[in-house]
């Protein structure tokens, strides 16, 4: 396969009068993570679908595997796998049923599909389960047979449309580390949606943050956090007035100052140096001030900083992410 493994071109899709992807641009390498971040709602499943075949693209162009979607949807069927957000598993077969029949539908031979189901349950882990029907599975197992099933043709590329929603932490670290073996070992591309800032962080080589059916921010995810400062105070007050924002945003060392709902975000580039005089501005202000919290920027900051709003706004928090998790924080008294 020679170029990028994905490739748009000023892609869209209306639903009605409404956007909900409005013209994206972007290209994905063959072996690379991309991750795809955004709340509900934002259009990243659109433009899975879109790239899948599964949906024909309003405007622009979308390009997988070196095929035209919508002129080729066929050829790039044979090359991609797909996990969507809900499995589509039959709860009275058994596991490698299921694999089987995948793999015939895909027209391989018998011998063909044996050595494929064999091999897709040595990448992901099952277990004897395998043989069990699908309906005693738990939400784990069924994800992992979700991605197994996506294996069985040896696609390209997979997409994996927010794969880990709905799991315990720790089925969720399983499939992470399912998922970085697929790339590192057989160089798959693949396409990751996420509300998860640590999946992000733990799996993508780069990232895409799409906010009203737009990219609005590209990068590795070191990249884009560096684009809001080094360190963020965290203020969360009753009320943020234009008072508050001027004192704030005139203290030396201070790069940045973000205003959020009940929260203002400090950017500077040494945040243990600016914490007092943030405090002291803060008290001089009258601001009721809650709690006061120093942490290093996550891609939550940067999508606030892009859009003015949180990237996890509905609750969809990875273990340790989020705004101030892990950092140490001053309650008021």
């Amino acid at each position: 396969m020679g170029g990028p493994a994905i490739a748009t071109e000023d892609i869209g899709r209306r639903f009605g009068e409404m956007w909900a992807v409005d013209g994206v641009d972007l290209e994905v390498a063959a072996g690379e993570i991309y991750g795809f971040l955004g709340p509900n709602g934002a259009g990243k499943t659109t433009l899975v679908r879109m790239l899948c075949t599964l949906l024909q693209p309003t405007r622009g162009r979308g390009l997988v595997a070196g095929f035209d979607v919508a002129r080729r949807p066929g050829d790039v069927r044979l090359r991609i796998g797909v996990a969507l957000q809900e499995a589509a598993l039959d709860a009275k077969q058994t596991g490698r049923e299921l694999l089987d029949l995948q793999a015939r539908l895909y027209g391989l031979s018998r011998s063909d599909r044996h050595a494929r189901v064999a091999h897709v349950l040595g990448l992901v882990d099952i277990g004897d389960a395998i043989d069990r029907q699908i309906g005693t599975y738990s939400g784990g197992m069924k994800r992992r047979l979700d991605l197994a099933a996506a294996l069985v043709h040896d696609p390209d590329v997979v997409f994996l449309d927010e794969p880990t929603t709905g799991l315990d932490p720790v089925s969720r670290v399983a499939l992470w580390q399912e998922v970085r073996a697929l790339n590192q070992e057989r160089g798959v591309t693949i396409f990751l949606t996420t509300q998860y800032l640590e999946e992000a962080d733990e799996l993508a080589h780069r990232v895409g943050i799409i906010s009203g059916g737009k990219l609005v921010a590209e990068g590795r995810p070191d990249e884009l956090k560096r684009t809001v400062g080094t360190d963020v105070v965290v203020a969360r007050l009753a009320d943020v007035t234009d008072a508050v924002l001027s004192e704030l945003r005139a203290l030396p060392g201070v790069d940045e100052v973000v205003a959020g709902q009940g929260e203002v975000i400090v950017h500077s580039a040494d945040g243990a140096a600016v914490m007092s005089p943030v405090a002291l501005s803060l008290h001089r202000s009258g601001a009721a001030v809650t709690s006061l919290t120093l942490r290093t920027p996550t891609l939550d900051d940067v999508f606030l900083a892009m859009t003015g709003s949180h990237l996890e706004a509905d609750g969809a928090t990875g273990s340790g992410a989020g705004p101030g998790a892990g950092a140490p924080t001053v309650e008021k008294p």
